[in-house]
Parts: structure tokens; sequence; C-alpha cells
């Protein structure tokens, strides 16, 4: 496990014997930490067309639709004799999170999923592999027959993002193929509102099964809300979901906002910690919010400015760590803010995979927290029960950074990890 950030060493390993590593131990033998997500395997194609395209296709721009083969089909090759595909990439909102945090982390990943049994050089199934980090363990996918499922990636001049999926294989996932003891071992368990769409599919069924084992182990269960299209067709469900289901929720503005029925983004955050323990809001040119609790004891107060918005002195406790809700004997809502890095990137031509990677940060600082205590048992960090190895506010650093880099490079997956010091960065991500 990679820790992200430079570190000194008494940050690694606390200076007291009880709590240091002997050095005759054997650390390749040690049990793996990893995530686990379940994902709709598909490529997305990314095109750039004029808001009069989606008119004629009566496509609803900004949303996420499934359409039949044939009509995908037509679009792509109307797109493609045009001229107007810019690329072809391993695609999905779990799948770009899990190879990001494999870049991130320098460590596994499990992917659950449907892939095509006979795979060609020159196939979506075979770009999708040769473009996925080698970190993400494929091993568990169930080989189907059939194509592989497609995402046409439609990019308007507003640089909004509307998708046209033809479906393939993605929901043939079954119960059957949901290894326990993938699942009950792992870090937490990824999943998003896409594998609920449809209620009778075997990828609904498969995912269930992953989440009731998650919840038997005490796996956090993580959902990112994907479109705000499911959201509007599912609301009822969602949140009866998010309360029995769910520990950490991840959105932008509008999918989380629709789904509190709050148009503010940080009191949309705060109601949405009534279901969950944890909530990564991304709001596009005003960064992102990170939201969760901590027990009064273990309360931390920040060192920098405090924020006052429709929540006075929201950022007040923002040095502490994040804590499942039920772990807190007085529990107490904390909140962070931070504006895109640096201003964020001076050309932005595609927002796809930002808030994936943004969430692969959050997902890489909670394996960090269960690498560590699986190292260090004795240390002071893990004397409570915390979701994450540093503070929200750290956290929050890190994930904005990771969505600068995506930004940056115009892709929705991480080529390569953060660099290793920048002048215009502190010395360190992390804050114990």
């Amino acid at each position: 496990m990679k820790f992200p950030g430079k570190r000194k060493s008494k940050h690694y390993f606390p200076v007291s014997e009880e709590s240091r590593i002997p050095l005759e131990r054997d650390l390749a033998g040690s049990n793996r930490i990893y995530t686990v997500g379940i994902d709709q395997l598909i490529v997305d194609i990314e095109a750039h067309v004029g808001l009069d395209y989606l008119e004629r296709y009566h496509l609803i721009k900004g949303e996420s639709q499934i359409a039949d083969s044939e009509l995908v089909e037509s679009i792509y090759q109307e797109l493609k004799d045009s001229d107007k595909i810019v690329g072809e990439f391993a695609g999905g909102s779990t799948g770009n999170t899990l190879h990001n945090y494999a870049v991130l982390s320098d460590d596994d990943c499990v992917a659950l999923g449907a892939i095509n049994r006979s795979i060609q050089v020159g196939d979506y199934a075979y770009k999708y592999i040769c473009t996925t980090n080698s970190h993400v363990d494929l091993s568990y996918l169930k080989p189907c027959d059939g194509p592989m499922a497609r995402a046409m990636c439609l990019i308007t001049p507003d640089k909004e993002r509307t998708f046209v999926i033809g479906k393939g294989i993605m929901n043939e996932l079954s119960p059957d193929y949901i290894p326990e003891e993938v699942v009950s071992g792992a870090s937490s368990l990824l999943i998003s509102t896409y594998l609920l769409r449809d209620h009778e599919s075997p990828i609904f069924q498969a995912t269930m099964k992953a989440i009731k084992i998650a919840k038997d182990s005490d796996v956090p269960v993580v959902l990112s809300l994907g479109t705000a299209g499911i959201i509007k067709d599912n609301r009822d469900f969602l949140l009866h979901f998010l309360k029995n289901d769910i520990s950490i929720v991840a959105g932008n503005e509008d999918e989380v906002s629709f789904l509190m029925g709050e148009s503010d983004p940080l009191l949309a955050l705060e109601k949405c910690l009534d279901y969950a323990d944890m909530v990564l809001l991304t709001v596009g040119k005003s960064g992102l919010y990170l939201g969760g609790y901590c027990d009064q004891e273990s309360l931390r107060k920040t060192k920098d400015n405090l924020h006052t918005k429709s929540i006075p002195n929201y950022n007040l406790y923002e040095y502490s760590r994040a804590m499942p809700k039920s772990a807190c004997v007085n529990p107490k809502k904390i909140f962070t803010h931070i504006n895109p890095f640096l201003g964020g990137p001076g050309k932005i031509e595609n927002t796809n995979g930002a808030g994936d990677a943004a969430l692969s940060a959050v997902l890489h600082d909670i394996s960090s927290n269960s690498y560590h205590k699986l190292m260090v048992p004795n240390s002071p960090k893990h004397q409570t029960e915390f979701l994450t190895y540093s503070s929200l506010h750290q956290v929050a650093k890190y994930a904005n950074r990771a969505s600068f880099e995506v930004l940056n490079q115009n892709s929705p997956r991480l080529s390569k990890g953060l660099p290793e010091k920048e002048d215009s960065l502190e010395e360190s991500y992390w804050e114990l």
C-alpha cells in the first residue's frame, strides 16, 4: 500500500516501543488490503457534437440513457464517418474509480462484472483490458457470450456530457459470481446507481448479495450516485437504500441536491449525512465538499480560517478524522470544502471522470487506514474506530488533487500517480 504524499517516518510508525513493527516480520505474507467494485463493464466512445445532434436523436442533455443496439450502432457509424470521435476508452464509473485507485495506491483492487467469453485482439473487451491498470484484478469477472457494452459520450460545446448506452452483456453478472471471501475481506465495496436501474437484472441481484456480505463483515459500502435521471426515477427506493445499506455516498451537486430535496449544496450534504456516515459532494468549478461524523471526544479544531456559508463556521472541526456514526458516543457532523487546485486547469475539454478520481482518492485513504491498522494495531491512531486514515481536510485536498489531474489530462483515467513534490503544495497532503 502506497501512502499518498510525503510523510516523516514517525507518522508511519509511532515511536512507542509496543507499537513498532518487528524487523523480522514477513510483510510479504500479510493479508492483502484492497477494495472491491461491481461494474457494468463498458467502453466509452467520446465525440464532440452540437446541441442539434441531441435534439435529432431525442436525447436528454447531461443524462445517461439506455438505447437499443441498432441506435447505438447508427450513432457510432455516423460519428465515425464524420470524424467526430476523439477517443475510445475503457469506461464505467466504478471501472474508472478502480483504475485510478490502483494508480494512486500502487496496490490491488478487484473488479466484478461480466466480460466476453471469447476475446480477440482489437475488440472492445481487448481494449478494456489493455487500458486498465494491472493492479485491477479481473480474474473474478464472469465470462459471457455477447458484445461488450458501449457508451457514446456526446460532449456538447458547453462541455456537458450526454451518454447513450448500448447494454450488450453489461448486466449479466449473476449472484453465483460474487466471491464471498473476496468481498468480506475488502476495505470497502464500491457500487453505483447504474447497477440499480433494473431490479430484475442479474447484476442487481448480484449487487444485493455483495452488499449483504459486506454488511455482515463490517465492510463499508460506497455508493456513487451516477446520474440525476436514475435518481428521479428511483428516489424513494434510493433513500431507503441509503438508510439501510450505504456507508459512504459520492455524487455531484445536482445528484445530491435532487436526492435530498435541497438546492444548497452544503445543506444537501448535511441532510445526506442523516442517511450515511460520509459524503463526497463535487461542485464543479467550486471544488468539492466532504462531510462525515466524528465523536465529541475525538474532534480536532481547524488551524485554518473559519468559513460561514449556509452553516456557520462549518469547517470548525475539519482537522478531525471521519468515523462511522455507530462508533460515536456523541456524534458530531463535520464538514470541509476546498476550491479547485490552482483554480482548476486552464482549459477543460471534458469533465468525464473527475468525480470518479476524487472518489478513488477517498477510497485510497480508507484502505490506508485498514493497512496501517493491520501493520501497527497498537498505534494510537486505532484506539478509536475511524473510517479514514487522515483528517477530513487532508482527504479533501487529496481528492481535489486527483480530480485536477484527470481534468488536466482530458481523460477519465489517470496515467500515472500524483507528483511526489511540488513547490506550490504543502510538504505533505496528509496531516495526522
